[in-house]
């Protein structure tokens, strides 16, 4: 390599700056101290105007918010009323929780367990599910091909009847899960709640013995405004490279590593790419994104206003500071896994890689038209989501360390591919959506998201 130090591109100056720096960890504390930032809402807004900051005190060319409409979500209060065979009454965050695109409503109805949701789970309830609360686990079964989402299951519950759908975790903890269910189809069709594990548990065993349940859930679906923050480093170039993340998270946590993380590693990669030791070919744009957790809005709104044709690649950060380990989903465009491999085979660092074409996470909105794009995050121990989506998602779960040990990786990947040292070939859309394997192809069109109806 051309680097000081034998095993990075980057000068070792620079390196050093990122592993002795805290400016990256002081952008995701701050984000964090933000509270909520739900998509549309004031949080946001201020989590937005964190990184707009910190693009600025990086010296970064052009920092500057952009705005777009979304349909906004507001939460109230939700409660799940158990009548037979023994009574019980959840009403507080730490038992239920409305989920995002839930509309306003009550339903009674008996409690059918369909297990982890899957396809197959529900053909199985048949009848049952008519008129029924249909209740299923946030676990994917190990064997099953992909994850399957919670809209599909929420999908899969109001297309046979069921009059509320309740999401269960399958991590032990008391802490119920929250979670977009209407995508672009807002509102959905019939109230939605997330539960805990141990109410979930119970509620499978009284289902047993024959469940009669009240699920209640109060909240406003109104037109709203997210925003885009923007900045770019590096010569004036027609072509870029993209690196993003979303600045959104869910309102009942910090959103620590889903996705403040993300957004801190953004400016911090930024920071670290405007020293003045740093050369960069192709000029890099930094984004982050608003209002992921409902529908990827921001991305699209980015996609749909950017000649895709002038951006090189995009690498996209989410949930990637629960370890110093990355994983990188490619998407099926091998030469950002060859990339990301020369960086930690160099930097000696593990690496897990799927080539899978995923439709979860903002660099879908540029898969979708060919654009080579990769899903960048950290692996760990944790099962699913683990804290991710509930009121677990707080600092006190990530390590400094950590985090300035991925800002290293990425900025290594970023200045890598700006310098050409790999160079990913775009697919035309007609190739996408004939890679896209068939269980996403259902997902999307059952969230309302399938692109290729038109050219």
């Amino acid at each position: 390599m051309d680097g000081d130090n034998g095993t990075t591109s980057l000068p070792a100056a620079v390196v050093g700056d990122a592993y002795t720096s805290l400016s990256g960890w002081e952008t995701l504390t701050s984000l964090v101290d933000v509270g909520s930032r739900m998509a549309g809402q004031t949080g946001e807004r201020r989590g937005a105007a964190v990184i707009e900051d910190a693009f600025e005190a990086a010296g970064l060319t052009d920092p500057r918010i952009e705005s777009f409409e979304i349909p906004g979500w507001w939460r109230g209060s939700a409660t799940l009323a158990v009548h037979e065979p023994h009574e019980r009454h959840h009403g507080g965050q730490q038992d239920v929780l409305a989920l995002p695109g839930s509309p306003s409503g009550e339903a009674t109805g008996r409690v059918v367990d369909v297990g982890t949701g899957t396809y197959e789970e529900f053909a199985a309830a048949g009848d049952a599910l008519d008129g029924a609360i249909a209740l299923a686990s946030s676990e994917t079964p190990d064997d099953s091909d992909r994850w399957i989402h919670r809209m599909e299951k929420y999908v899969a519950a109001a297309e046979r009847g069921a009059v509320a759908f309740c999401f269960r975790n399958h991590v032990e903890g008391s802490l119920p899960p929250t979670g977009e269910v209407g995508y672009h189809e807002r509102p959905g069709p019939i109230p939605a709640v997330g539960v805990s594990s141990e109410v979930g548990a119970r509620l499978a065993r009284y289902a047993e013995a024959g469940c009669e349940a009240t699920v209640t859930v109060d909240c406003r679906n109104e037109p709203s405004e997210s925003s885009n923050v923007v900045a770019d480093v590096g010569p004036e170039t027609t072509e870029a490279v993209f690196l993003t993340a979303h600045v959104d998270a869910h309102d009942i946590s910090d959103g620590a590593n889903d996705n403040g993380a993300g957004s801190a590693l953004v400016a911090e990669v930024g920071r670290l790419l405007a020293h003045d030791a740093v050369a960069l070919d192709t000029r890099v744009r930094l984004i982050t994104f608003g209002a992921e957790e409902i529908g990827l809005w921001g991305a699209y709104h980015a996609a749909d206003t950017t000649d895709l044709d002038t951006v090189r690649a995009v690498v996209n950060l989410d949930g990637a500071c629960s370890s110093r380990s990355l994983r990188v989903g490619t998407n099926g465009f091998d030469a950002l896994g060859e990339l990301f491999e020369s960086v930690t085979d160099d930097l000696d660092a593990p690496l897990e890689t799927d080539d899978t074409i995923s439709p979860h996470g903002d660099q879908w909105a540029f898969v979708q038209e060919g654009v080579p794009a990769a899903m960048v995050s950290t692996t760990s121990d944790q099962s699913g989501r683990g804290w991710g989506h509930t009121h677990a998602d707080t600092l006190d779960k990530l390590d400094s360390r950590d985090f300035r040990a991925v800002a290293v990786q990425v900025a290594e990947a970023v200045y890598r591919l700006a310098n050409g040292a790999v160079d990913p070939t775009h697919r035309s859309r007609a190739a996408m959506r004939e890679a896209i394997d068939d269980g996403y192809v259902q997902e999307l069109k059952q969230g309302g998201r399938w692109p290729y109806d038109t050219p």
